[in-house]
């Protein structure tokens, strides 16, 4: 911070002071339009490899700087927020597109392996009782199909 009016501001201080005023000055409209143009300039200037390396950085930074619950808030929030603006059909595309890109690039290894993975940690967390369950949910499927067939 500037000690008196003859000293110069320091950078970090300018940066905070011009950041406050122009907060003060502009709505939400104004920051979403320069981020979508600021987006769009650095599209044209960078390639996949660049996006995938800042992402991967900025995914590490925030790894050494939350934990497990930091992850699991911003998940719940952004499942309610998905979930409040689409549909079953939605989630039905994005699945299949998932699957089939997920395919295209793994082979029945990695398959195998992530059903192992899977299977071991439903078994941590769950007992009998929700195995008969889901079970007896699979039968009342299976019979309500040959019905309709």
């Amino acid at each position: 911070m500037a000690k008196n009016n003859k000293e110069p501001m320091s950078l970090e201080e300018a940066g905070r002071k011009g950041g406050e005023a122009t907060a003060k000055n502009h709505d939400k409209d104004f920051y979403q339009e320069i981020g979508q143009k600021g987006g769009e300039a650095t599209a044209k200037n960078h390639d996949k490899d660049f996006y995938q390396e800042i992402g991967q950085k900025g995914g590490e930074a925030t790894a050494e700087n939350h934990g497990k619950e930091f992850y699991q808030e911003i998940g719940r929030k952004g499942g309610e927020a998905t979930s409040e603006n689409h549909d079953k059909d939605f989630y039905q595309e994005i699945g299949q597109k998932g699957g089939e890109a997920t395919s295209e690039n793994h082979d029945k290894e990695f398959y195998r392996e992530i059903g192992r993975k899977g299977g071991e940690a439903t078994s941590e967390n769950h007992d009998k009782d929700f195995y008969e369950e889901i079970g007896q949910k699979g039968g009342e499927s299976r019979s309500k199909q040959r019905n309709n067939d």
